[in-house]
């Protein structure tokens, strides 16, 4: 998809050529076009999950896409007629900050620099959202559609905005940045909080993005203006997607793009002295003690009354401060600097492309998390010997009574979908392989490691672990299990691509002919009964399911509340535990079943079904 990406891309600067050619309106001065653009791209992205996937499958909406295409390349063409026929000398441009008749290597890198900011700060802050008030679906929309939103704004003709006017409220934003960054707040017990990640994302990629539209050149240079723009965008994603992973250990994106939202205003009239860098230096000493970064002040305790001191001070020092960027780029790098430590609690702290992972100990239990999701958890008496299994996969649960039960000790090959800890592997018998399947392999390096957990090392040490998308891994090699366990649904974004018709069928071409299919597919926002119901009355299969509902403190018992849903060819096997009174048949209500065409994810939230 790289190429038509591409091609539509290089269309925006080509179409603002086009117009400064023209003779058009405004013609000196193209840039508004970038804010239309803008607003189109606003649209497609609210578009695409609310209307096109609801509605439309992959293939009818790759159709409309092309179509969609042949009509864009009509247009097109005949914007470029109009063009040709238009004026044909470039209109005097407009003034502006740019003072170079071409671009130098200074000016470009300055580009690309501003550019870079919004872009990795609209990714870390999507992270920490995600990660801080839970991966709600759709929650990625909010900051891209923010993001986007302050390019319609800032390459706007309107002469009242300024880079110069949004200093105070680019002061206010970096404040609530610091104060959200440094975890004065607990986040956790207030999510309203977390959304003021969306007002500062916005007015610090307004500010750069003006500063940008302040900073851009004549008409006729404006391709290499838009290059530098889409490199520094660029950048920004690399650095957090690809470079951020391997060089950090734990997520820190954000911290240091706060510290380089701060030196954009070192961009304008600044003078960087001893005497002004020394007096940002000792103004911060009070702020890291209010804020509890170093030492403590007893009287303001750990709550709402440290807060709002903190933040009353940090804003009255940024406004005192605001016609010196020295003192305050300095005041942002100094508090933010603490920040960047990892936690002092972990006992394992690290990160894949898959996110955070983090190991620690709580009440006398080993607990593995991974972003917002509890992979599982041990009681820290049990190493050293046979560990008992807990959260989910405890004695009692659905999952264990699949397992334990006549048929499951008469199994002789089990397959897990979804590693997590490992627990499920202490119901293993001697004579029975099992093979576990996982797409992250610091999931595996972490269940392994006895120092962590003992499930894996006490239970299954030489059970194989096939690393990779489990529906690739799966259809690529020859298995035939008697039980498949599907455990890769209870993380807040679900893999589509595992829970549709065919992936459904696939599977039950790994069982043996009178297997089980078991799901878990416990889950904060999403119901997933009703679509496995339609798949298995699809393919002709049998389905039953047990919500295992438990009030008590999963601190005192280890066990947590789980759904599960059972899937056969033999009714016989599914009947056989319906009949104990825990399971309850499942009927399919006639829906169209999901499939790798078309499967409407909204349709399974819980909050529309209520």
């Amino acid at each position: 998809m790289g190429l038509p990406f591409a091609a539509l891309s290089a269309n925006a600067p080509l179409l603002q050529a086009w117009y400064a050619r023209s003779g058009g309106p405004s013609a000196d001065d193209p840039y508004f076009l970038y804010s239309a653009s803008n607003v189109g791209s606003l649209l497609a992205l609210l578009a695409f999950p609310l209307v096109a996937d609801p509605l439309l499958g992959a293939t009818e909406t790759s159709n409309l896409w092309f179509m969609g295409f042949v009509v864009f390349g009509g247009l097109l063409v005949t914007s470029g007629l109009i063009a040709l026929r238009g004026a044909h000398g470039v209109a005097t441009p407009v003034t502006t900050e740019f003072t170079s008749d071409s671009p130098r290597l200074k000016q470009i890198a300055i580009w690309v620099a501003i550019a870079f900011v919004p872009s990795s700060s609209m990714l870390s802050f999507t992270t920490k959202v995600s990660t801080d008030l839970g991966s709600i679906p759709l929650i990625w929309v909010v900051p891209l559609a923010t993001y986007i939103l302050s390019f319609v704004f800032a390459f706007a003709k309107w002469k009242n905005l300024s880079a110069k006017g949004l200093r105070i409220p680019f002061l206010l934003a970096l404040a609530a940045g610091v104060v959200l960054l440094s975890n004065i707040i607990h986040q956790h017990t207030a999510p309203i909080i977390i959304l003021i990640y969306v007002p500062v994302l916005f007015v610090i990629a307004l500010y750069a993005h003006r500063l940008l539209y302040e900073m851009r050149p004549p008409a006729g240079q404006l391709t290499v203006f838009y290059i530098a723009l889409s490199v520094g965008g660029a950048l920004g994603g690399l650095f957090n997607s690809i470079v951020a992973p391997v060089a950090f250990s734990h997520e820190i994106e954000a911290q240091l793009t706060l510290i380089l939202a701060g030196g954009l205003l070192l961009l304008g009239k600044s003078s960087i002295t001893p005497r002004n860098i020394a007096i940002g230096l000792v103004t911060s000493f009070p702020l890291l003690l209010v804020f509890g970064m170093i030492g403590s002040i007893n009287p303001l305790g750990t709550g709402a009354l440290r807060a709002s001191v903190a933040i009353a001070m940090l804003v009255s020092v940024l406004i005192l401060f605001r016609h010196n960027p020295v003192r305050v780029a300095i005041l942002i790098l100094v508090l933010m600097l603490p920040a960047l430590a990892p936690k002092k609690n972990a006992i394992f702290q690290d990160r894949s492309f898959f996110g955070n992972h983090s190991v620690y100990s709580t009440a006398g239990f080993r607990i593995y998390q991974n972003g917002t999701t509890l992979h599982g958890w041990q009681r820290e008496e049990d190493f050293g010997k046979r560990p008992t299994p807990l959260s989910y996969y405890h004695p009692n649960g659905p999952m264990a009574q699949v397992i334990t039960s006549d048929f499951g000790r008469q199994s002789e090959s089990i397959g897990i979908v979804g590693l997590g800890t490992g627990a499920l592997s202490c119901y293993k018998l001697p004579f029975q392989e099992w093979a576990f399947f996982e797409i992250d392999a610091m999931v595996d390096r972490v269940a392994r490691d006895p120092s962590k957990f003992t499930y894996i090392s006490e239970c299954a040490p030489e059970s194989k672990t096939y690393l990779g998308d489990a529906r690739i891994v799966l259809a690529q090699n020859t298995f035939e299990f008697d039980i498949l366990v599907l455990d890769a649904y209870s993380s807040d974004a679900i893999p589509q691509h595992l829970i549709t018709t065919e992936a459904v069928r696939m599977y039950t071409e790994r069982l043996a002919p009178d297997g089980v299919l078991v799901f878990h597919i416990s889950n904060r926002y999403y119901d997933l009964i009703g679509p496995l119901a339609r798949i298995a009355d699809e393919l002709g299969l049998h389905a039953a399911s047990q919500n295992d509902k438990l009030d008590a403190n999963i601190f005192k018992t280890g066990a947590s509340s789980s759904i599960v849903a059972i899937i056969s060819p033999e009714r016989a096997r599914i009947d056989s535990f319906v009949q104990n009174g825990k399971w309850q048949a499942v009927v399919s209500d006639g829906a169209e079943p999901w499939t790798d065409d078309k499967a409407n994810l909204l349709s399974a939230l819980k909050w529309l079904q209520d």
